[in-house]
């Protein structure tokens, strides 16, 4: 019979801690119900009390609908020398529509006696006082043992008797904090084989790790092998210092490599689009050699490891990236073999000849040499290999165009592209101010070509990035530039290369606006 595990996410609360995190009501609302559609047994939402953002939250989510997902509401023990009834943060949770209430305790005596100021058997009436209050209040009470592994390390026997204070007033799960993220995976596996085997038939077993030392999701892994059915961890890993750990690697350990349950394989289908979802409205960009997720998961560079995916995917990948929402691609490089080319050829629906894949390959060889980079240029690399093939795909043609950038008297400077194409016969001559050289090129063409094609006003530039390849020579180095633009359906990349900057923005941009325009036609033939 599988092992169920609970999933508790806490990046609405623990993640929110990054530094420059920042979201609005209603992000936190929209990441809250994609968090219930990735099957997410429970949702910490914060502290109802703490700031008028987080009580708007909690109201706004009351009235949602979370399928199956819990939402709990985040506090601590009762105040010392206070009563748990009138405690303030205990009764925000007790008065909260939510069914669940995280309570963190201490564990660790350094902290008791250097923070709480109390003596260890008060700390205890603390924990017993404030659980035994909450479930009486009818909410299930998951206790979040703070640096229980630091605790446990030093003094054991009290370390213990705090998770059996908890489960005896009622506590559903007792959590272990990895709150420094210090503990090793062979410490945190003897720490909960013994706390499992003294209190694995009376409660569940928790794990909350972080990343200070790079093993938060080993922790966590390691603490389920042994015992532990409760896991904590945010979304990307996101959290204070080097964050927590990361749900999206964790879920799909644990149903596919330790054939636990804990989603559906449907659910599990989506983590992908609920990873990329969670950073982009949190204004972060995902990370593309993110494990399971990210772009780069599945991609495969060396010929031989892509005349290996091609043969049996097996070979090189670890799970079927189909799973968990992912695909598998090739990455174009001077490291390419022919069965790179040809199968990048393929994906676009194009069957090279062998003298045709050669001249590709030769020709991608050349640029890359140049400093040209096709891996994050996927735009750029498709029209080279249908220019190769034969294909030709020229909505205009350039004669000229000039950049005069004027600074002022009073500190204002102006810039402005004139530029002079030539687009089915007519020749077409248009000026434009824009922000910098470069802003003012790409409105001045994309007014001079966008009456002949209207399509042009979807595809939207939604990143820049310049790269000097030889730092040695100065100003005069040769510039890489690689623009990223989407349709609002799709995203693409392209580059560009020269020792003129603009030389080597316009390439990109020429690149991502013809690329642009092809598909943008396809997709209506």
């Amino acid at each position: 019979m599988k092992r169920s595990i609970t999933l508790y996410d806490t990046t609405l609360r623990d993640g929110m801690q990054r530094e420059g995190m920042s979201v609005s009501v209603e992000e936190k609302l929209r990441i809250a119900l994609r968090l219930a559609e990735l099957g997410i047994h429970v949702i910490e939402g914060g502290f109802p009390g703490s700031n008028p953002k987080d009580a708007e939250f909690f109201r706004l989510l009351e009235a949602e609908d979370l399928r199956r997902s819990a939402v709990s509401a985040f506090g601590t023990t009762r105040g010392r020398a206070g009563q748990a009834e009138t405690d303030p943060v205990l009764r925000v949770l007790a008065d909260s529509w939510v069914s669940v209430a995280c309570v963190v305790g201490k564990t660790w005596k350094l902290h008791i006696e250097k923070i709480l100021k109390v003596d260890p058997d008060e700390n205890l009436r603390m924990i017993a006082d404030s659980v035994a209050f909450l479930q009486e209040q009818g909410k299930r009470v998951v206790y979040d043992a703070e640096h229980f592994f630091d605790a446990y390390a030093e003094h054991p026997e009290y370390a213990l008797k705090c998770l059996h204070t908890a489960a005896e007033s009622g506590a559903e799960a007792v959590v272990l904090c990895d709150t420094n993220g210090a503990t090793l995976p062979g410490g945190i596996a003897r720490t909960v084989r013994e706390v499992h085997r003294q209190l694995g038939g009376t409660v569940r077993v928790g794990i909350h790790t972080h990343d200070d030392g790079g093993c938060a999701v080993a922790n966590s892994l390691v603490a389920v092998e042994e015992g532990a059915a409760h896991v904590q961890g945010t979304i990307n890993g996101y959290g204070e210092r080097a964050g927590n750990a990361d749900l999206c690697v964790i879920i799909p350990a644990l149903k596919l490599k330790l054939d636990c349950e804990c989603i559906s394989d449907d659910d599990l289908r989506r983590l992908t689009d609920t990873s990329h979802f969670v950073a982009e409205l949190c204004n972060i960009a995902p990370d593309p050699h993110q494990p399971y997720v990210g772009r780069n998961a599945f991609a495969h560079k060396g010929g031989l490891h892509v005349a290996g995916v091609a043969a049996d995917a097996r070979t090189f990948e670890h799970i079927r990236p189909e799973a968990v929402g992912n695909t598998s691609h090739v990455l174009v490089s001077e490291l390419s073999g022919r069965g790179t080319v040809r199968e990048r050829a393929r994906d676009l629906g194009l069957d090279p000849t062998p003298e045709q894949v050669d001249a590709v390959l030769s020709r991608l060889k050349t640029k890359e040499h140049e400093g040209y980079y096709y891996e994050a240029a996927d735009a750029s690399f498709e029209i080279l290999i249908r220019q190769e093939l034969g294909e030709r795909h020229e909505y205009f043609q350039l004669e000229s165009f000039r950049i005069i950038v004027e600074k002022r008297e009073g500190g204002d400077i102006l810039t402005e592209a004139t530029i002079k194409v030539h687009v089915n016969g007519d020749r077409i001559i248009q000026t434009a101010e824009g922000n910098g050289p470069v802003n003012a090129l790409d409105r001045a063409l994309r007014l001079a070509i966008e009456r002949k094609y209207p399509d042009l006003e979807k595809i939207q530039l939604v990143n820049y990035r310049v790269r000097i390849l030889d730092e040695a020579k100065g100003t005069g180095a040769v510039t890489r530039v690689l623009l990223d633009s989407s349709d609002g359906h799709d995203s693409w990349g392209s580059v560009g290369v020269h020792e003129n900057v603009v030389e080597a923005s316009w390439q990109a941009l020429v690149d991502s606006i013809v690329y642009g325009l092809m598909h943008e036609h396809q997709r209506f033939e």
